[in-house]
């Protein structure tokens, strides 16, 4: 496994949720206009035939746009919830990792819409998930 180092502030915000801390996810950056994220490849997190599940994929991408829109946030607002998710799954992960990337793609008042790809090792896009997340 490669040796990388992870994000304090992003660290500190996945800690937040803690279904996403015990997928083992890393914080690999963690900004306003993108936040990356990466889950290893574990036989624990797989289907058949060694495809990492499509529900980590999407735990990974949800979690990542989470705290993307997090921190697209109107100034006085406190916190996001997910309304609404596509997953589109193009390969999948059978070793090494997924790496999510979040970029806001509109930050309102009421809404924020973040698009996510996930790459594998290889940089091949394994899915693309767009969410809209409700402000609070």
């Amino acid at each position: 496994m490669t040796d990388i180092a992870t994000d304090p502030l992003g660290t500190q915000l996945f800690s937040t949720m803690p279904f996403t801390a015990g997928l083992g996810v890393e914080v690999l950056e963690c900004g306003p206009a993108q936040v990356r994220s990466r889950l290893a490849w574990n036989e624990s997190l797989c289907t058949l035939g060694g495809a990492m599940h499509g529900g980590a994929l999407m735990s990974l991408g949800d979690a990542t746009a989470a705290v993307c829109a997090y921190l697209n946030l109107p100034e006085g607002k406190q916190g996001t919830t997910t309304v609404e998710s596509k997953t589109n799954f193009l390969r999948a992960v059978r070793s090494g990792h997924a790496t999510a990337t979040s970029r806001p793609l509109h930050a309102g008042r009421s809404f924020i819409v973040v698009e996510t790809e996930i790459h594998d090792d290889a940089g091949k896009l394994v899915a693309k998930v767009t969410q809209t997340q409700a402000v609070l």
